[in-house]
């Protein structure tokens, strides 16, 4: 496909940081053109007058199992979340319904500039996950939540390790780049609580083995750290290196308790880190010190986490918390510029994910994902900084046009190939089922 984005102001995110006026062309799937098109006639082309165009927005980390349980796991902290509602509920899901979780936050998160996406899923039916990533046209990565032990688990996620890391295995033989290149599989041992030692370490070393990423929580709440340390002597950070589970290819979510010496060996090890802003307040697990993070060396990206614990699947308010918690905590208004936070959310988020050569900013070679944000409303006008008025002042609504490895997924604010109406009608009838299966 030949495509031509035409007359937006472009906020490239490349290493300079440039800000550019004019078009950006996208042929067979790669970026062409950045500036002034040398012309001829392109197969399609999208208006971009009075907006910014941007690299896709990258989620590094989500919960696509749990979109359809949004209201349903309020107002509750992490650990009795998790066994009174959220498991109880992934437990309950069939096929069926968890194909339905997964079009609802994907039709969420294409519509809200989502290109690319790190996703945890749960322990069953981890194929209806793909196949909707697929059918989405979205670029990421998944991996079937692993969990061999653990409190408050129910029949329905419980496991044995060896069926555990049999089935991740045979999901990354036929997952990992699938969909063109578009897919890739990412070991999930949930976290240490629902995880032994000897499952986090064959895991670890199948992720190295394989050349993939391994994705788990840590370092999320208090009541968490204290039942990690009673139970392995040890704190998570500590634990999970030993288990195997750093590095660059260690993706860990959260980290909003970590004292600055585990900062420090996070940055040595090069094991990466996800910031979900709007969960963590909405869990009362805390703030995390993500200008402290990045100063000694640790790539973080920004994720919306789950819809249960959000309830939103929008990069735009995690860009927006991101950048005025870090104010806030660190008390000074110059901490974390909108820049740093939209950093998080492309180019960092795409490094992250192993992603730096092929996505996350606007370069002549990379891969088509584009993002197109209207800035003519009045909420985010009438001048001023793009990348201010991006960060402090835009919506999911006012995203134009998505286009995803040159393809286009939304248009004029609507989904090119999805249905939304039927993923709503399916998903409003599959969440009752899933309810009621869970006795909630």
């Amino acid at each position: 496909m030949d495509l031509l984005i035409r007359g937006g102001t472009l906020l490239t995110m490349d290493a300079k940081r440039r800000v550019l006026k004019g078009d950006l062309r996208i042929r067979d799937g790669r970026i062409l053109v950045l500036g002034k098109d040398p012309g001829g006639a392109p197969a399609r082309v999208l208006d971009a007058e009075g907006a910014v165009v941007m690299p896709g927005l990258v989620q590094a980390h989500v919960h696509l199992c749990q979109a359809l349980f949004r209201g349903m796991a309020d107002d509750m902290p992490l650990l009795p979340w998790l066994r009174k509602r959220i498991w109880p509920l992934e437990g309950a899901h069939d096929r069926a319904s968890l194909t339905a979780s997964a079009r609802l936050g994907l039709a969420e998160m294409l519509l809200a500039g989502t290109t690319t996406i790190l996703d945890m899923g749960t322990v069953r039916h981890q194929d209806a996950i793909f196949e909707a990533m697929s059918e989405a046209g979205i670029r990421g990565f998944s991996g079937k939540a692993m969990m061999d032990r653990g409190q408050g688990v129910p029949k329905g996620l419980r496991e044995k390790r060896v069926e555990s890391l049999r089935e991740s295995l045979r999901l990354h033989r036929r997952w990992h780049g699938a969909a063109d290149g578009r897919l890739g599989y990412a070991f999930a041992p949930r976290f240490i609580l629902s995880c032994s030692e000897q499952l986090m370490r064959e895991t670890a070393a199948a992720a190295d083995e394989l050349g993939t990423l391994v994705h788990t929580h840590a370092a999320e709440q208090r009541a968490e750290r204290e039942a990690v340390r009673e139970l392995t002597g040890m704190d998570d950070i500590a634990a999970l290196a030993e288990y195997g589970v750093s590095g660059e290819r260690a993706v860990l979510a959260h980290g909003v308790w970590l004292r600055a010496s585990e900062r420090r060996r996070l940055a040595r090890d090069g094991t990466r880190l996800v910031h979900c802003p709007s969960a963590n307040l909405k869990l009362a697990s805390g703030i995390a010190e993500v200008s402290a993070l990045r100063e000694v060396g640790v790539v973080v990206g920004l994720g919306a986490d789950g819809a249960p614990c959000n309830n939103r699947m929008d990069p735009f308010t995690e860009l927006r918390s991101a950048s005025l918690l870090a104010k806030a905590r660190e008390g000074d208004a110059a901490a974390m510029p909108a820049m740093e936070a939209l950093a998080m959310a492309t180019i960092d988020g795409a490094r992250v994910l192993g992603l730096g050569d092929v996505t996350g900013s606007l370069e002549v070679g990379k891969r088509g994902d584009v993002t197109v944000v209207d800035l003519e409303g009045l909420h985010s006008g009438p001048a001023g900084d793009v990348a201010s008025r991006v960060v402090y002042a835009s919506r999911a609504s006012d995203v134009r046009h998505v286009v995803v490895d040159g393809h286009m997924r939304v248009k004029n604010g609507a989904l090119v190939e999805m249905d939304a109406e039927r993923i709503w009608r399916e998903a409003e009838r599959q969440a009752k089922k899933v309810a009621a299966r869970a006795g909630l």
